[in-house]
């Protein structure tokens, strides 16, 4: 397990690669552009200048590339295809995603080892052949390992995961990406991304109590920025207001700035940071880190005239700041918890409190734990019971034995309280859940980060409303949804009447955290190790080569479906049962947009076949079409693609036939994944254009012989009475992506 700055005397050059950028730019850098720039490919840092937020792409080589088990077997099937050796870059994976949580860590990780034992051999076996850090089932959540044990400050990290800017937290800026991007970096070629603009977050003041967290920031940024309000953007945080964030608080602000479609967020390097450095047991990167810190912040400058050099900014002065719920359905449906009962009321939210979920990726750190704990201290000491179920997910094995250590795990055992593997778990559907009829109307509350519509549960009248670990503990002493733990008070087991007091925290263990003997993760290489899948298996699938570009414009066309609103990764390839067929795309394809809803009928997975004029499933009709050499294309709104970086849900369209996705706009690292694989990724420059599609037209895709950067194509809509539209498309490709378009994809150009 080595970091780059081991191996590379990585803060050496940084500050002379600032030096020169400095003095070719002459002007102050934010700490994005700072670490971006010493990230160069080619280190030709002549290419800066006259460089354009939001329109320039570069080059980049990420010091760290990371991939959890269930993109991650797509991705290594793609380096299987490449040829790959043995990987150019660090890189780990992490088996996190396929444990199916339900009657506790000792019975769901036994169970899953059994389940899973096809796909586990098989990335142990590729790990050991192309010399990849392995971190089996069990050890952790792949963003908590990474912040635990190889977060460096000023470091670019790329990951197969959209929560990978967790990271930032402790300065390292986290990028996650679909599996072919990752290919690339691990074989070493270039690693391409737009320049992002630079939003500054200024944070103020402090909090105003406990009940106050890093999380209930990240849910007001939400409900500020929605969506889609950090599309395109780094988040880069600043102001006194920092030192009310240890730096697992920041990871969490960080974690969660991927629901607002940002491309990363990061903090600066501080004290703060030092100190949980060293409480990890990785005191030299915390030096040197320490002896570079002025290069690890941006200029002053910039801090003291944020509006001139950040593209856009906006203040939190945290001591107004209250805690947070935000949904359903959306994270950034966000209520002040003074307001929310009012918000409940209105809306009908159903008040029957049933499950608190606590953990995942997002808030699983020992400062959480800390303040989870005191709360169920003080339940004890007030005589107070648990009303519903609580589930608890620790982020990684080195935090469980750190609490168990300390003696801390006692508090967590109850009768209602369930440790879960440290695993995603329920935040991701890996959630056998037992206590409610299919279907039932009701509440849970999470500490996850996404709370879209059947993500925990497949339960669509599930509504889960995120909230911090202490708030949810809390409320869970009560199952009315509307309860505050802040101001109102509870009938005990005595009869009287109680209130909870602001939970006290700890940072950070006061002997650090626990180390993990070497097993726990390992690097073993044998070049010459065979990489078995079986013909016949379910679950794992050799992957065949795209078909290329037919060089002519697109005729013929039919529509998919047209989806009507809300469209992400989690609508268009379902995770839940469908994880386990990650390996295999034929398989998984039958789940294509599965939950997207057809604007046509209100349903979803029912779309109308046009050879039969029957509805079917849209993989049925997909397979129907591509059977008779008909290409197809799918329509939808704002935003298309937003949430998990899953690249299964481009790679899906691309293998049942679906020639491009025409969308009002796009997610990041969705609109880059259909790039790779070869999908047209196209917007309309008239978002009102949306409305001429009917679901019996009949499509050409003009402009493909000719197609260049910057120039629009045309999609010809033939109605059914015989009338046309000719409606203009926008588009973002460079020539390198429209040459990956013309091979097939990006892989094929490997070849």
């Amino acid at each position: 397990m080595k970091n780059s700055y081991e191996n590379t005397n990585f803060y050496d050059k940084l500050k002379t690669n600032l030096t020169l950028i400095k003095n070719i730019l002459d002007r102050p850098l934010t700490l994005t552009e700072k670490i971006l720039f010493t990230h160069q490919y080619d280190n030709n840092f002549d290419n800066l200048i006259g460089i354009v937020r939001g329109e320039t792409y570069l080059n980049f080589k990420p010091d760290r590339v990371a991939m959890q088990d269930a993109t991650a077997q797509m991705a290594i099937l793609q380096l299987i295809s490449a040829n790959c050796k043995e990987v150019k870059v660090p890189t780990s994976l992490h088996l996190d995603h396929l444990i199916k949580a339900k009657d506790g860590a000792d019975i769901d990780l036994p169970r899953a080892l059994e389940e899973n034992k096809e796909v586990y051999d098989f990335l142990y076996s590729s790990a050991t052949k192309f010399c990849i850090d392995f971190w089996g089932p069990g050890y952790g959540i792949i963003h908590q390992i990474l912040l635990e044990n190889y977060a460096l400050p000023g470091g670019l990290l790329i990951g197969t995961d959209s929560h990978t800017p967790t990271s930032g937290g402790a300065t390292m800026l986290g990028i996650g990406v679909g599996g072919s991007d990752a290919v690339d970096a691990i074989l070493g070629m270039e690693w391409e991304l737009k320049m992002p603009k630079v939003m500054g977050i200024k944070l103020t003041g402090k909090f105003s109590s406990n009940w106050v967290s890093s999380k209930d920031v990240i849910l007001k940024i939400c409900g500020l920025l929605t969506v889609k309000g950090g599309t395109g953007y780094v988040l880069e945080y600043f102001g006194d207001g920092l030192e009310a964030l240890s730096a697992t608080s920041r990871a969490t602000i960080c974690n969660m700035g991927a629901e607002v479609g940002a491309t990363s967020s990061i903090f600066p390097y501080d004290e703060t940071v030092y100190d949980y450095l060293v409480a990890t047991q990785r005191s030299e990167i915390a030096i040197a880190a320490e002896e570079t810190k002025t290069e690890l912040k941006a200029d002053n400058e910039i801090y003291q005239n944020p509006e001139k050099y950040f593209d856009k900014v906006i203040e939190i002065d945290l001591s107004k700041l209250e805690p947070q719920l935000s949904g359903p359905f959306t994270p950034d449906k966000a209520y002040d918890l003074s307001m929310f009962k009012e918000a409940v009321l209105e809306n009908k939210y159903p008040r029957n409190l049933t499950v608190g979920l606590i953990g995942s990726c997002t808030n699983s750190s020992y400062e959480d734990f800390s303040k989870v704990i005191n709360i169920l201290r003080q339940a004890k000491e007030k005589s107070l019971e648990l009303k519903m179920p609580v589930y608890i997910s620790p982020g990684s094995e080195r935090l469980y034995r750190t609490l168990k250590n300390e003696g801390l795990l006692d508090f967590f055992k109850e009768d209602k309280i369930t440790l879960l593997a440290n695993a995603c778990g329920p935040c991701i559907g890996q959630w056998e859940r037992t206590d409610l009829m299919q279907d039932e109307i009701n509440s849970i509350l999470i500490s996850f980060n996404r709370n879209f519509a059947k993500r925990n549960d497949g339960n669509p009248n599930t509504y889960a409303f995120i909230a911090s670990p202490e708030i949810i503990m809390a409320k869970a002493f009560s199952d009315d949804l509307v309860f505050n733990p802040v101001h109102d008070k509870l009938t005990n087991a005595k009869g009287e009447k109680v209130k909870f007091d602001p939970p006290e925290k700890t940072t950070l263990p006061g002997a650090g955290f626990s180390l993990l003997e070497a097993s726990h993760q390992y690097q073993t290489c044998s070049r010459d190790h065979d990489i078995l899948i079986n013909p016949d298996s379910q679950r794992l699938a050799v992957l065949n080569p795209f078909p290329e570009w037919e060089g002519t414009d697109l005729k013929n066309l039919r529509l998919l479906i047209k989806v009507k609103g809300k469209c992400t990764t989690d609508h268009i390839s379902m995770a839940g049962p469908w994880l386990k067929f990650r390996g295999h795309l034929d398989r998984i394809s039958d789940n294509l947009l599965m939950g997207a809803v057809n604007i046509f009928n209100d349903k979803t997975n029912e779309v109308k076949n046009q050879i039969t004029n029957s509805y079917a499933p849209v993989s049925e009709v997909a397979r129907v079409y591509q059977k008779q050499k008909i290409g197809s294309i799918v329509v939808a709104e704002e935003n298309y693609g937003e949430g998990s970086s899953r690249e299964h849900a481009a790679m899906e369209p691309r293998h049942l036939g679906v020639r491009a996705i025409i969308a009002k706009s796009f997610a990041r690292i969705h609109e880059t994944n259909l790039k790779k694989q070869g999908v047209l990724a196209l917007t309309f420059v008239n978002k009102a254009d949306y409305d001429l599609i009917k679901e019996n037209d009949i499509f050409d895709l003009i402009g493909l012989e000719s197609f260049s950067p910057q120039k629009r194509l045309i999609l010809k809509a033939h109605h059914e009475d015989g009338s046309e539209d000719l409606i203009p498309l926008d588009h973002s490709y460079e020539e390198k992506q429209i040459a990956w378009f013309k091979a097939g994809s990006a892989l094929n150009c490997l070849r």
